[in-house]
């Protein structure tokens, strides 16, 4: 338990010393355009050897992203002007650079001027369903209330998304559902649904067969490309800022734009290449493929630290907790609700709860991860020891055994199987729910998951979720060594022999 202890510790102040290292941190949202955004930032400010660059892609939405450059874990990411006056600031007056930066600057914030494109949200139909339906503008779909939608989580939530677009023109659909970005196009090809919301940049527009309902009423704000970002990281790293304008602003139209999205999504070229591309550099498929294994490497890394660090907190957290709720029987129902309320909150909403306090990064995600490894520690452990044979602690008594010596050589070992068994659990879920600390910058094998979902590419999200799947089929074959450790030989052979 004391080397657990110790190991805990020690990857905790590896975290918190890592968040502390100097070094630019770049972010982005979960969607192609931002990853490429923040790519061609990140090389941008590489090449002027000013400053490491620390890569923070696929943080999510608007949220996340948002909360992790005013709390310091991200120095700047790729926003829009709509974006930032509607959901962040909530004052749709903020209509121009300039007010946008003087609503900004006491957050010690700041944006770049343009980059040259707007990217506003639409609405998107079959063609052949607008043809035959006689759907060109959004005020068409008010005459088809039987027509189904899916929309991503921000537009259902903004108010420059769907609850203001529905009040703006009146609209009723007969179903409306969330879905990711880059598999609502496949909902729309199968038929699954008629209408999305799309980015009038999206690479995916270049095919035939999707029609752009137009915003005859003008309802979405302009949404034009900006950099967001931190004013103590513009006064500590000026070259790199001036990089940034020089390279960025003005420089990408919207055709430009919706190209770079396409190489991405339609040609299979990764985020590195398509940002190279623009920058005048070229990476072979070849360096690529190497950049890829190294990353999978680390990536592994970062995950087993996580699974490891969490499953060893919680162990040492929830051994004694269950221990302690098993001797008072008040005091335990107490607790063991506790634990059993803190595993129903969703990970992600505690995750994203956690940043104003921790920011991005591995320690945050280590919190949650420990959090939800205790119950089945707290649990195993607490039933272990409540189902012993009374008998049996009645011959200890008669021993002379008492206290902690009875606890340590007679309770611990008749409760081992059911410990083990608990920690073993704690420790495979781990794996899995480890994989949702890539939205706030934790690494893992989640990196990959989600920029494969955020670029339709099921390779790279199985890249991720595969070794995840070892990985949990290790953790489950080291505990059954384990087991052999610590379980009595005579309780694995009842085990081995029930009848």
């Amino acid at each position: 338990m004391r080397l657990l202890g110790l190991l805990t510790l020690g990857v905790l102040l590896l975290a918190s010393g890592a968040q502390a290292a100097e070094v630019v941190r770049v972010g982005s949202k979960s969607f192609t355009e931002s990853y490429l955004l923040a790519e061609i930032a990140a090389q941008v400010i590489e090449a002027t050897g000013e400053a490491r660059v620390e890569r923070r892609l696929g943080l999510g939405g608007t949220g996340i992203t948002y909360r992790a450059v005013a709390h310091g874990s991200v120095d700047l990411y790729p926003e829009y002007t709509g974006t930032i006056a509607r959901a962040i600031l909530k004052d749709a007056s903020a209509d121009s650079v300039e007010a946008i930066r003087a609503r900004l600057r006491p957050q010690g914030l700041t944006i770049s001027a343009p980059l040259g494109f707007d990217n506003t949200y639409a609405l998107a139909v079959r063609e052949d369903v607008a043809r035959r339906l006689g759907i060109e503008r959004i005020s068409d779909l008010a005459r088809h209330p039987g027509l189904t939608a899916a929309f991503t989580s921000g537009f259902l939530e903004r108010d420059d998304g769907w609850p203001g677009l529905r009040r703006h023109y009146g609209l009723q659909l007969a179903g409306v559902r969330a879905i990711e970005h880059a598999l609502a196009y496949q909902a729309l090809a199968s038929g699954t649904v008629n209408v999305i919301d799309v980015f009038s940049t999206d690479g995916r527009l270049t095919k035939p067969g999707i029609a752009m309902l137009r915003d005859e009423r003008g309802f979405f704000p302009a949404y034009s490309a900006v950099l967001l970002a931190r004013l103590d990281f513009v006064e500590r790293r000026p070259r790199a800022w001036a990089a940034l304008e020089r390279e960025l602003v003005g420089r990408i139209d919207g055709p430009a734009m919706t190209r770079l999205n396409a190489l991405a999504d339609l040609e299979s070229q990764s985020v590195r290449q398509v940002a190279a591309r623009f920058l005048g550099r070229e990476v072979s498929n070849t360096e690529e493929h190497a950049r890829l294994r190294r990353e999978l490497g680390m990536l592994t890394l970062e995950h087993l630290w996580l699974v490891a660090a969490a499953v060893a907190a919680a162990a040492v957290v929830g051994l004694p907790l269950g221990i302690l709720a098993a001797r008072r029987a008040r005091l335990g129902q107490v607790e063991l609700m506790v634990v059993g309320v803190l595993q129903t909150i969703p990970a992600l909403a505690l995750l994203c709860f956690m940043i104003p306090f921790l920011g991005i990064g591995t320690l945050p995600a280590l919190v949650a991860l420990f959090v939800y490894a205790l119950l089945p520690i707290v649990r195993s452990t607490y039933t272990g020891l409540v189902m012993l044979d009374r008998q049996l602690l009645e011959v200890a008594d008669v021993l002379g055994l008492a206290g902690w010596r009875r606890l340590a050589r007679i309770e611990l070992p008749l409760a081992s199987v059911a410990i083990m068994a608990g920690l073993k659990t704690a420790a495979i879920w781990t794996v899995g729910t480890a994989t949702l600390a890539a939205f706030i910058g934790g690494g893992g094998y989640g990196t990959l998951i989600v920029r494969g979902l955020a670029l339709d590419d099921v390779g790279t999200i199985l890249a991720g979720a595969i070794p995840a799947a070892v990985m949990a089929l290790v953790f489950h074959a080291l505990f059954e060594v384990i087991d052999r450790l610590v379980i009595p030989r005579g309780l694995r052979l009842v085990i081995a022999q029930p009848g």
